[in-house]
């Protein structure tokens, strides 16, 4: 990848950070359009690998940013979708948390907190309809979804019981 490659990267990255609203689940779809569909880096299918190992490895949610840059440009590739993720969107929550702090009953605020719960939940929808055709074989048959160290989830499993409930050594433990 050159380095024209890599700004660019960088910079549709740094405009999806201003665009993540309710985290970045939420610009999933475009990250997969452009990475994807736009300059072929990776296919659907590693898209959705490294978002599966992310979402199932312990640690933020955002774990998948990183393994997109690695896979698409090594440690340059991290640092051009990392960065430009964490530092707007770190320095605007300081900031918004600031103002907020000092002026909490002001109307522009209570304009954003209402504005923006909408549009949050609508792209966090949309990121669920882009990423389910991509595993469709992990939705009709759940036993086979791959999950950390070799083990796989079973039907009884919850999503709040985490990684290592859902291992199908933990549910033969229980049956006994």
């Amino acid at each position: 990848m050159d380095r024209a490659d890599l700004g660019a990267l960088f910079l549709h990255f740094l405009l999806l950070s201003f665009l993540a609203i309710g985290g970045t689940p939420t610009v999933l779809p475009d990250m997969h359009r452009y990475v994807v569909e736009v300059h072929h880096w990776m296919s659907s299918a590693q898209f959705a690998t490294l978002y599966a190992l992310a979402q199932v490895a312990p640690g933020p949610n955002v774990m998948y940013i990183p393994l997109i840059g690695w896979q698409v440009a090594g440690w340059a590739g991290v640092a051009a979708t990392t960065l430009p993720l964490l530092v707007p969107a770190g320095t605007l929550t300081l900031l918004v948390g600031h103002l907020d702090a000092r002026h909490p009953q002001a109307a522009l605020g209570r304009a954003l907190r209402r504005g923006l719960t909408p549009i949050t939940l609508g792209l966090m929808l949309a990121s669920g309809w882009i990423a389910k055709p991509k595993s469709r074989s992990c939705w009709r048959r759940p036993r086979q979804l791959p999950r950390a160290g070799g083990t796989s989830c079973t039907r009884r499993a919850t999503i709040s019981t985490g990684p290592i409930r859902t291992c199908n050594g933990w549910n033969e433990q229980r049956r006994r």
